[in-house]
């Protein structure tokens, strides 16, 4: 998928991989394995997009994985423990795990949106000011929506709001 900062000399295509959308041919990305993004290539490009897709669906399969097992962890451990401290005990490791794997279903919805922005060619770009987002910082986290600089007037002013 291109977005509005590339032309099509940006892709390297390896061969059609079956329809995306209807009849829309999805074009497959040859990506090394030790391929990062730089900054001396064109913002965006089927190779970086294709490298951040990837890191975002493996990011997700992490964690539907951990989910997966705890979920299977809470059905083993439902037992009946005498022991008042002992139960209390695992009583706050379960909550703290439920809260941990909510925390991460709510990082999969970001995920999803991430995903989405790929596809619809919006995905590095800050939402507010519509300046590229740092590839550092996408490399680091690739859910991010905003430039740092935005962040950081974001998060300034929810304090500002907060000390109120």
């Amino acid at each position: 998928m291109l977005n509005r900062h590339q032309d099509k000399t940006d892709a390297t295509p390896v061969g059609a991989a079956g329809s995306d959308k209807g009849s829309s041919m999805k074009v497959e990305v040859f990506l090394p394995d030790d391929y990062r993004p730089a900054e001396d290539e064109p913002f965006m490009n089927e190779r970086q997009l294709e490298y951040f897709r990837r890191k975002l669906l493996a990011w997700k399969a992490d964690i539907l994985e951990e989910s997966r097992d705890t979920i299977e962890g809470l059905q083993d451990s439902s037992r009946n423990i005498p022991d008042i401290a002992d139960r209390a005990s695992e009583e706050t490791d379960r909550a703290l795990e439920l809260r941990t794997r909510d925390r991460q279903r709510k990082l999969v919805s970001k995920i999803d949106a991430a995903l989405r922005r790929i596809e619809n060619g919006e995905f590095g770009y800050c939402e507010v000011t519509g300046e590229p987002i740092s590839l550092k910082r996408l490399d680091a986290r690739p859910i991010a929506v905003m430039t740092l600089e935005a962040q950081e007037r974001h998060e300034r002013r929810e304090k500002v709001h907060r000390d109120d």
